[in-house]
């Protein structure tokens, strides 16, 4: 049995499906409600409840990308009308998270530490990045990495020496440059104030990923 859509539902579900097309998952509910100019994400929740019952998509509780359509090939859903749908960038961008402090223990990319998305033109980058980190602190200055810088980072589980890495050693996430000399591990800062951080087998350590490029985000005077 199908139920007609109100024209804001179909707009949803329309962005939902573009989502999943484009970046190959469903947009969240705040996502939702900036892209379609809802005053909070509750009001996006309530239309979404809405498809649920009319059966179109099946949402999944505490998941805030849980999303799924009920009829994910695209071959049996219309095709979106330009006019009807709303795309929260243009064609040739991507839209990137920006990881804020990223609390300890936690993913990187946890939902609690991307405070929103970034639409950025791919052609800036040499590599793809899968997110931008906010760079704190003065540690790689000479490196010309300035505290309020975004890192475009590539998620990576290696890297060769020289070359600018983010990665999480014990209970901090740090943005070092990457030396390994035989069984030695360091991370070395681009500034004399700081001296290199030796890795050993006793640390917790995981490499997150290398940088691919640097947005300066500071105003000008």
């Amino acid at each position: 049995m199908s139920f007609k859509l109100t024209e804001r539902q179909q707009q949803i579900l329309d962005l939902i499906r573009h989502e999943i097309a484009r970046v190959g998952f469903p947009p969240t509910r705040a996502e939702i409600a900036r892209t379609l100019g809802f005053r909070s994400p509750n009001a996006a929740e309530d239309h979404l409840k809405a498809l649920a019952r009319k059966g179109v998509i099946e949402l999944t509780a505490g998941a805030s990308r849980g999303i799924r359509l009920t009829q994910p090939d695209a071959a049996s859903a219309p095709t979106p009308s330009p006019a009807r749908l709303v795309t929260p960038t243009q064609a040739s961008a991507f839209l990137l998270p920006l990881v804020g402090r990223v609390a300890a223990g936690h993913p990187i990319l946890a939902s609690e530490h991307v405070e929103r998305e970034i639409s950025v033109e791919p052609s800036l980058f040499q590599q793809t990045p899968d997110y931008l980190l906010r760079v704190r602190g003065d540690s790689m200055i000479n490196a010309g990495i300035f505290d309020g810088d975004l890192l475009a980072v590539k998620k990576a589980s290696e890297a060769r020496n020289g070359q600018i890495v983010v990665a999480r050693l014990g209970d901090e996430v740090t943005v070092k440059r990457f030396s390994r000399q035989g069984r030695t591990l360091e991370l070395l800062a681009e500034n004399p104030s700081y001296a290199p951080i030796r890795v050993t087998g006793n640390d917790s350590f995981e490499l997150e990923g290398i940088a691919v490029g640097l947005i300066r985000n500071t105003p000008l005077h």
